[in-house]
């Protein structure tokens, strides 16, 4: 699966995603996009965007993106705040459909 992680996200987080084609927004050349425009920009090159973002479904309509969202749900987005939620996370990720949002993580510290 093609997979894309946010600019928010540690890049270290790819390589906990083996098995997958995963690039970084900055790595694309999308560093500072509005989430719209990025979101338009994704449509045709991703099956899935990771972030933690977790205003973005309420921020944006999603009724037209064609990749499943994946969001972290942590108290900080630090590469060992994180790390525990990928083995979930590449569960996930084979599993999305087109125009999904999953929240993975926890809301309470």
């Amino acid at each position: 699966m093609r997979v894309l992680l946010d600019e928010c996200l540690p890049r270290k987080l790819k390589e906990s995603l083996a098995g997958h084609e995963v690039t970084t927004v900055q790595e694309r050349g999308w560093s500072s996009k509005k989430n719209g425009e990025l979101l338009r920009l994704m449509n045709d090159s991703v099956d899935v965007f990771l972030t933690s973002d977790q205003n973005l479904r309420y921020q944006q309509d999603l009724r037209s993106i064609r990749y499943g969202i994946i969001v972290l749900v942590a108290r900080d987005n630090r590469l060992t705040t994180l790390q525990p939620f990928m083995p979930q996370v590449q569960q996930a990720i084979p599993c999305m459909l087109a125009g999904a949002v999953m929240e993975i993580g926890s809301h309470e510290d």
